[in-house]
C-alpha cells in the first residue's frame, strides 16, 4: 500500500495546490483515481472498522500532538466506550490511529487493533502515547482521507460499518489527492468521513478566520448520518472525542438513544443525562 500511494502522490504532485473549496474534480488532473482494492468480505467480522485521523500539521506543536492522544487514549478507556462496543453484535471494533501532516506525511501510530474489552482497549491506549510523532508539514486532508481509505480496504477485517474519523484545525487542503476527489471516492465505497473540528484558540497555531465547522460540513464529511463535533478550546477537547466515539461505536444521533439502548439491553431504566 505504502508504494501504491507514493505513486499516487507522484502524479497529484503534479497538480496545482490549493484550497478546500477549489478541490472539486473526481479525478487526479485527466486521470482517474487508481483503483482502490474492494472490501475484503473474507475478513474478521466486526461491528466497526475505524481511522482516526489526527492532525500533526505545522500548525500543532509536540505538546498538542501528545494532548490530543491523551484525550484519544482516556476516552478508548471510557465505560461508555467499552459498553458501547459491548452493544454491537460482534462486540469488537477494529480501530487504527493515524497522524497526518502533507502530501507524503500519513504516519500509522497505532496499527488495526481489535477492541473487545477494557484490556485491548488498555494496550491500544498505551502504544498511543508511547509512539514518538513523526507526520509533519502543511494541510493534506484529500492525502490523508485517501490513505485511509486504502488503509481499510487492505486490511484483513471485514466492517460492518466504515468510518474515516478526521480532525483538524483547519478545513483547507494543499497539494496532493484533491479533497474532492478523496471525498467521493470513499463515499462512493460505503465509508462515512465524520469530523472533530478544533477551534483551538489557545495553540500555537493561528485560528482560522472562517466558520471551521461550517466548513467540514460542506468540504470534508459525508455518508449517511455523517456529522461533525466541535471543540471550542483544548479544556473541551476530551469530551469531543469521547462524544465523537460515542456517536460513532454506537451508531446513534446522540447521547440520549445510547442511554435508551443501553438500558434496553440491561433490562432497565435509561438514566437522564445527555451531552448531545
Amino acid at each position: 500500500m505504502r508504494r501504491f500511494f507514493s505513486a499516487l502522490i507522484f502524479v497529484s504532485a503534479l497538480l496545482p495546490a490549493g484550497p478546500a473549496g477549489a478541490q472539486t474534480p473526481l479525478q487526479l488532473g485527466d486521470e482517474p483515481l487508481p483503483d482502490v482494492p474492494p472490501q475484503n468480505r473474507s475478513g474478521l467480522p466486526v461491528d466497526l472498522e475505524l481511522v482516526l485521523l489526527a492532525d500533526s500539521t505545522g500548525s500543532i506543536d509536540d505538546r498538542e500532538i501528545f494532548f490530543q492522544r491523551r484525550g484519544y487514549a482516556d476516552a478508548i478507556l471510557h465505560p461508555d466506550i467499552l459498553s458501547a462496543i459491548s452493544l454491537g453484535h460482534e462486540r469488537k471494533i477494529a480501530i487504527t490511529y493515524v497522524e497526518w501532516g502533507d502530501a507524503s506525511s500519513q504516519e500509522v501510530v497505532v496499527p488495526w487493533t481489535i477492541i473487545d474489552g477494557q484490556g485491548a482497549a488498555a494496550n491500544f491506549a498505551e502504544a498511543l502515547m508511547e509512539t514518538p510523532r513523526r507526520a509533519f508539514g502543511r494541510n493534506a486532508i484529500g492525502s490523508a482521507i485517501f490513505y485511509a481509505h486504502l488503509t481499510i480496504e487492505s486490511n484483513n477485517i471485514n466492517g460492518f460499518r466504515r468510518v474515516i474519523d478526521i480532525s483538524g484545525d483547519s478545513a483547507n487542503s494543499w497539494g496532493g489527492v484533491p479533497l474532492e476527489a478523496a471525498r467521493q471516492a470513499a463515499i462512493a465505497a460505503d465509508i462515512v468521513i465524520n469530523g472533530l473540528a478544533i477551534l483551538c484558540r489557545d495553540c500555537s497555531g493561528r485560528p482560522v478566520f472562517y466558520d471551521l465547522e461550517e466548513a467540514y460540513e460542506r468540504d470534508i464529511i459525508g455518508g449517511p448520518a455523517a456529522f461533525v463535533v466541535t471543540a471550542d478550546d483544548m479544556e473541551s477537547f476530551a469530551d469531543a472525542v469521547r462524544k465523537k466515539l460515542l456517536l460513532e461505536i454506537a451508531a446513534v444521533p446522540d447521547e440520549r438513544t445510547f442511554r435508551q439502548r443501553l438500558a434496553q439491553a440491561r433490562g432497565g431504566a435509561a438514566p437522564q443525562r445527555a451531552i448531545d
